[in-house]
């Protein structure tokens, strides 16, 4: 069967349409859409009305050539592995998009082409294109290159994670020292007398952070604190783990440095016949994780964690980079924000 000649596809709705189809005038339409505070609230709610019945949608290019923003934020998604993403940054993209979407920005994502380990070529290239108003850089490092060359290049930016001393103070983070004290004093009030803490090797920033918060506050009060003996290299941590676990003189808690090595301590209490939990759930050692993923309520027991503030970060990212964007002065300081400890049976 042969089909017609489809229908001539109707124009798009124009601003006018819209004016002449609330009463008011184009400049109201404009200011409802752009200024609404301007607006009275039932001409507000009246152009309001017309905008969604006539389904009448800006002309996102005549805006950005009027203000100057592309209304697209570049985010350097990091190096993952398909297959076993990382969960902690797929929640924080998606806190990103929203945060951005609620100031009417999409979020580009892009990084280096496969096996470059330079992002600068690649945060050039899409500066160069005039695609994006600016930048969002996570897994911030001590010293990292990106940071200096998007402040050399006056790129206006916004970093997850700290930035260095000498450099702009365009950050959001949490304060990882904090958190990890929380959880020391939570496991000295459930009568904890010795404990660990278990993560790999804290050559990144904010495991270092993590570390030294949880060790300061658990000797200041008064816990011992165990340490698994050094691991064969190529050796399992899980390995360690068990030797630490060994004895009368065991700990009776181990706080990880994030969610996976906790995982490693759950094998090692279990094949060492132990029990994880909390002692009030009859449990022989309380574990701790950090970034509260998903896999923290599957587990049996499920994992106490600290939960990072995703959505809080990504808005605080968002504000930060548009206020560059549009040439309000930045703040002098990166903005620091709680985690939340989450408590569930491994610890109770």
């Amino acid at each position: 069967m042969t089909q017609g000649p489809r229908p001539p596809r109707r124009a798009a709705t124009t601003i006018e349409e819209v004016a002449r189809a609330a009463g008011v005038s184009r400049q109201t339409v404009s200011n409802t859409l752009n200024a609404p505070h301007r607006v009275r609230p039932d001409t507000l709610a009246r152009v309001t009305a017309a905008i969604d019945r006539l389904g009448y949608r800006p002309d996102q290019s005549a805006r950005s050539l009027r203000t100057g923003e592309r209304r697209t934020i570049g985010y350097l998604a990091p190096v993952d592995d398909p297959f076993d993403p990382n969960p902690l940054m797929a929640g924080f993209l998606e806190a990103l998009v929203d945060a951005a979407g609620a100031e009417g920005h999409r979020v580009l994502l892009f990084r280096p082409p496969p096996g470059a380990r330079d992002a600068r070529a690649a945060i050039d290239d899409l500066v160069a294109a005039r695609q994006v108003d600016g930048l969002v850089l996570a897994d911030v490092l001590d010293g990292d290159a990106r940071i200096a060359h998007v402040a050399r290049a006056g790129v206006p930016f916004a970093a997850f994670g700290r930035t260095g001393a000498q450099q702009p103070q365009h950050w959001v983070d949490i304060d990882n020292g904090a958190a990890m004290a929380e959880v020391a004093r939570h496991l000295a009030a459930l009568g904890h007398r010795r404990v660990a803490f278990a993560s790999p090797a804290a050559d990144l920033p904010w495991l270092a952070a993590r570390r030294e918060g949880f060790l300061a506050e658990a000797r200041r009060l008064g816990l011992e604190v165990l340490s698994p003996p050094p691991a064969a290299p190529g050796a399992p941590a899980v390995a360690a783990l068990r030797a630490l676990l060994r004895g009368a003189h065991r700990p009776t808690a181990v706080a990880a440095g994030s969610d996976l090595p906790a995982l490693d301590v759950y094998e090692a209490v279990r094949a060492e016949g132990l029990t994880v939990g909390g002692a009030a759930l009859g449990g022989d050692v309380a574990v701790t994780g950090f970034h509260d993923t998903p896999l923290c309520r599957h587990l049996h027991p499920a994992l106490t964690s600290v939960r990072l503030p995703l959505r809080a970060i990504a808005a605080a990212l968002v504000r930060l980079l548009l206020a560059q964007v549009r040439g309000r002065a930045a703040a002098d300081a990166g903005l620091v924000l709680a985690a939340e400890l989450v408590v569930r049976d491994s610890s109770r």
